[in-house]
């Protein structure tokens, strides 16, 4: 054994000292901003919500909305005096490629904040149709899965903060109705904490403006198939669907009379359907409420084994009622018939998407991973504008993943995972020729495939600005 010298080491830092170059550990940002940029999302917020600078003074609208988008992708922290410290941060102000002068402070953050009322903060809402038809148009999908659910903004600690209501997770806060199109937020209504899943006629009004979104942006012919729990369960909605020609699966409930019929089917007319460790035994029939017009196709499931392969016990099976117009003699089964896609409409089909709704929880988990859910001012309106602000960014950010296309940057990734991983990159700026070049280690640019990012940040098709309803 060959014995260590207490000098030894030869690399320890004896002191530091101060540098006035452009150097950050956010590097990774500048490719959000070269994105945020080509995509022209910045320049269609300034358009849109024009009314919020009432003079020519300060900084511009654009390099505003540009500085909050980047806030959220950012993700260091979600308080206003975070502001604070990024404006002394000549690195940061450079790597986001505004001016030093214009970033803005936690007063001037929270003076656009409070500037929004409540009718007009709902103008949001375009933002994300709009952002959505642009995806549509990008992705061109062959069939329209839209997911429905309800998320809990935790916002227990609040003090006299307008809309925290106590929610049904038994928590103080706000309980939005969301919209979801694969990884997408596609539309949002920022609700206070007792709005329920029907609260009022936002779930009809929500679907109606999304299906004329569609068939007057996109396509009048792609089949749209809506999902939802039973929390949904409501036969106007039921109607609703029918009447848009879209399809629905949607939880039932637990009725005495499903329950009794479903109990009195012989065993040998049961059909079994077995995913992975999961197993369930199903039959199929037509219900009515008493206070209904019409008779749903209904299917009622029980599980004889759970995620894990074991085995339940007959108490302990977790039954499943699924409410569809899939398969009825309607408009929407000739679209799937006719899009090729008719095995949608199979029992087993529907028993396995409707449970696949569990992916629109992770669009929660990915939100609030990315985001926060401590929304931090007193006003229901100006809450609202940061979370509406905080729901874009987040589209953008699945959107960034999608369209630079590398194995680097994967789409799988959380916000956690891609902040580490592509944006806590040291870099300096600095000017030569006169031009403005980001300097990286060659381990960063080797890791990431920077040039590939760099190229395809650029590459990228703009928001259509006649998108949107």
């Amino acid at each position: 054994m060959v014995r260590q010298k207490s000098d030894s080491v030869k690399c320890s830092i004896d002191d530091f000292g101060i540098t006035h170059e452009r150097i950050t550990g956010r590097a990774g940002l500048a490719l959000v901003s070269r994105y945020l940029r080509e995509i022209g999302i910045t320049a269609l917020l300034a358009k849109r919500f024009w009314f919020v600078k009432k003079h020519t003074k300060g900084t511009a609208l654009v390099s505003l909305f540009h500085q909050i988008l980047l806030f959220f992708f950012d993700g260091t922290d979600f308080h206003m005096t975070r502001f604070d410290q990024l404006k002394q941060d000549a690195g940061y102000a450079g790597i986001i490629e505004t001016q030093a002068d214009e970033l803005i402070s936690s007063h001037a953050a929270k003076r656009f904040f409070g500037s929004f009322s409540l009718v007009r903060v709902w103008l949001f809402r375009k933002v994300l149709k709009q952002l959505f038809v642009w995806r549509l148009k990008q992705e061109q999908p062959q069939i329209i899965s839209l997911g429905i659910d309800t998320m809990v903004l935790d916002n227990d600690d609040a003090h006299q903060r307008e809309g925290v209501e106590v929610t049904y997770k038994k928590v103080k806060g706000f309980q939005p109705l969301q919209v979801f199109w694969g990884r997408y937020l596609i539309d949002a209504v920022f609700r206070n904490g007792k709005a329920h899943s029907n609260h009022g006629n936002h779930v009809q009004r929500v679907l109606t403006d999304l299906v004329k979104l569609i068939r007057r942006e996109y396509r009048e012919d792609v089949p749209i198939i809506v999902s939802a729990d039973a929390g949904f369960f409501d036969e106007k909605l039921f109607v609703l669907c029918d009447r848009l020609h879209i399809g629905f699966r949607i939880g039932g409930k637990l009725y005495e009379d499903v329950k009794a019929y479903a109990a009195s089917v012989a065993k040998e007319q049961l059909q079994e359907f077995t995913k992975g460790k999961q197993t369930w035994s199903y039959c199929e029939f037509g219900s009515r409420r008493k206070t209904g017009s019409h008779f749903w196709r209904t299917i009622y499931a029980s599980p004889h084994r759970s995620d894990d392969g074991q085995g339940l016990f007959e108490f302990a099976r977790p039954d499943t009622v699924i409410i569809t117009n899939l398969g009825m003699p309607n408009t929407i089964t000739d679209m799937l018939q006719q899009a090729g896609e008719a095995f949608r409409m199979e029992a087993q089909q529907v028993i396995d998407s409707y449970h696949l709704r569990a992916r629109d929880e992770l669009v929660n988990r990915g939100l609030k991973d990315f985001g926060t859910e401590h929304l931090p001012f007193k006003r229901f309106a100006s809450n609202a504008a940061y979370y509406y602000l905080m729901t874009i960014a987040f589209v953008l950010f699945e959107a960034f993943k999608y369209d630079l296309d590398t194995e680097t940057v994967p789409v799988t990734w959380y916000a956690e995972t891609f902040r580490r991983r592509c944006l806590d990159i040291a870099g300096k700026l600095v000017r030569s020729g006169g031009k403005t070049l980001l300097k990286l280690s060659q381990a960063a640019i080797d890791a990431l495939n920077f040039g590939a990012l760099w190229n395809q940040s650029a590459a990228v098709v703009k928001i259509a600005p006649s998108a949107g309803g």
